[in-house]
């Protein structure tokens, strides 16, 4: 009998430590919106990953933020965190105060960023606070030419 009353005793005790960390774990996230969402889509001319000294980097996106884009940060760096060559932040503008937004910007690259690898990160922050990063790995290499040698002629092309 005292077994089964302390089993019985111990399965009450789960029960209200599972039921309250369960509806604990569901408050925090019924309050806020999900965490905004970035695909990216191209990243240099013809999604290459390849960026140049001295010219624009083209780099598109697709984002989905519930809580509504509150900053978007753009941090281009060489391996190892030394080195940045792009730091960029849209606070107000188009993509701003908006759920869904296909980001499309060109971005410069100094010309006297030294060749080599380099990461991409992409921050978006909606409006309660909430971040996502995604990343991408960019070689920044000399111009050869094989996108028909300037990259102002693809300007002209962009769809919205």
């Amino acid at each position: 009998m005292k077994n089964i009353l302390n089993m019985s005793l111990m399965m009450a005790l789960f029960t209200v430590f599972t039921l309250s960390f369960t509806s604990c774990n569901n408050d925090d996230n019924d309050n806020l919106p999900s965490k905004p969402s970035i695909t990216l889509t191209e990243v240099g001319h013809d999604n290459s990953k390849h960026a140049h000294p001295g010219h624009d980097l083209h780099l598109e996106a697709d984002l989905l933020a519930d809580g509504l884009i509150q900053r978007i940060d753009i941090e281009i760096h060489q391996e190892g965190g030394a080195n940045k060559i792009v730091e960029k932040s849209y606070t107000e503008g188009k993509y701003i105060g908006v759920r869904n937004a296909e980001f499309h910007e060109h971005l410069d690259i100094p010309s006297t960023a030294p060749l080599g690898e380099y990461h991409l990160h992409f921050t978006v922050t909606d409006k309660s606070g909430q971040q996502t990063t995604v990343g991408s790995h960019i070689e920044v290499v000399e111009d050869d030419g094989d996108d028909d040698g300037d990259d102002d002629d693809h300007e002209h092309h962009h769809h919205d």
